[in-house]
């Protein structure tokens, strides 16, 4: 089962947000962070380790998460959605968003 960690910048909005789109899931294990200090949930090495592939929100917390964390990355892929900070969380237009952006990240429908 893949594991895929969500990042955004202050994990409350947009990570948070497809972390309860895609956890109901069966195929696929969810988990969010953000990249500030001050974030939510931050990142951390350990959740970097536990991600099979790391998925952020913006081109900004891809080159965080590699100047931060460029150790633990190792060979994990990293998908950036391009998704600017324009959401509430749970908008209905980021929840589509994120559905179609990630459709080709994932194997199996989104709805099952």
């Amino acid at each position: 089962m893949k594991r895929f960690l969500f990042v955004c910048s202050q994990n409350r909005l947009r990570s948070p947000t497809a972390e309860q789109v895609f956890s109901h899931r069966t195929d696929i294990e969810v988990a969010s962070a953000g990249t500030n200090n001050d974030a939510e949930n931050p990142l951390t090495d350990e959740l970097i380790q536990w991600a099979d592939v790391i998925v952020v929100m913006e081109k900004s917390h891809r080159e965080k998460v590699q100047r931060k964390f460029g150790r633990s990355i190792g060979g994990r892929r990293m998908i950036c959605l391009d998704i600017p900070d324009d959401y509430i969380f749970m908008d209905p237009q980021l929840v589509r968003l994120l559905e179609a952006r990630m459709a080709r990240h994932l194997q199996k429908p989104l709805h099952q």
